[in-house]
């Protein structure tokens, strides 16, 4: 998926597990199959799960992330009515494998899908408890760290340019242009809440029609409102959408600022995973296809 992207494999992850972990040594170790594209993941007997991350150089930097992440799952933890994975430690990196990485408990569930559950009032309901916890967390006195989405929707303006100049043969660009034209005007937020940053399909587990749990919450953190309202747009139908945003009451602004944080990360997953990551580049799609049939998003 990434030019950069390192190699591991079953063999490797089993010998870096005995390494590090000698007491899992008669665990069985198996790949997961996952859309995902930060790690690669292997369950590890029943109850444990040992992430690679996929990119890096500097092994000093990838245990800072992992040490970040760790402690970004665990406030997460503690403000989400879902369960999520809980760090068990970090592995040494090996001969075959040049980074540190980490083992988390392993959470059952299924995977969502942008339209398996979309017009699902009780998955709707669950959602909009999700997002309802995590803006009652206390920021504790932070302000978002101005990485990635979750600042001023305008600095995105430089992606946009890339996403939009890698997607003529994909997309109707000249439509889209259109769209963030409008879109990248939005006000900013004047209040910041905790926020997951990442709630794609691929981060929500489900049994039935409930959610059971949430996944890769390391980057939890402060930003705008609005940012965990792109979950809105991934997994729910223009109905239900509508339920998660009478039940928060969110305004007019703010509501076509969620828009706007999902059109930055659909337009991006569609053109990057096109030939390498299928299911990625068709959840973006999906997201992209309810936000062009809104009436309300401005164009």
């Amino acid at each position: 998926m990434h030019e950069d992207q390192l190699h591991i494999d079953v063999g490797i992850a089993r010998r870096l597990i005995d390494e590090s972990f000698p007491q899992l040594r008669s665990a069985s170790v198996r790949p997961v199959d996952s859309s995902g594209t930060v790690n690669a993941i292997y369950r590890v007997g029943k109850f444990a799960a040992a992430r690679f991350p996929l990119q890096g150089t500097d092994p000093e930097a990838v245990q800072g992330w992992l040490d970040s992440e760790a402690d970004a799952t665990a406030e997460f933890a503690g403000c989400s009515p879902f369960a999520t994975p809980r760090s068990l430690g970090f592995g040494r990196p090996g001969l075959s494998y040049p980074l540190p990485w980490s083992l988390q408990t392993w959470l059952d569930g299924v995977i969502a899908t942008p339209t398996g559950l979309e017009t699902s009032d009780v998955f709707a309901a669950d959602i909009a408890t999700l997002l309802e916890s995590l803006r009652q967390a206390d920021t504790r006195g932070r302000e978002f760290d101005g990485e990635g989405r979750g600042g001023v929707i305008g600095d995105q303006d430089e992606w946009m340019r890339t996403c939009f100049a890698n997607s003529g043969d994909l997309l109707d660009v000249p439509l889209l242009r259109s769209m963030w034209r409008e879109l990248r005007t939005l006000p900013p937020a004047d209040v910041t809440v905790m926020s997951h940053k990442d709630l794609t399909p691929a981060n929500i587990l489900v049994t039935g029609e409930r959610v059971v749990a949430v996944l890769d919450a390391g980057g939890f953190g402060p930003a705008d409102p609005a940012l965990d309202l792109l979950a809105t747009w991934h997994l729910l139908d223009h109905d239900r959408r509508t339920v998660v945003r009478t039940r928060l009451g969110v305004s007019g602004d703010e509501w076509l600022r969620g828009a706007a944080w999902a059109f930055t990360q659909a337009m991006g997953v569609v053109w990057y995973y096109d030939r390498t990551n299928p299911t990625m580049s068709a959840f973006g799609r999906t997201t992209l296809q309810r936000l062009i049939d809104d009436l309300e998003i401005p164009r």
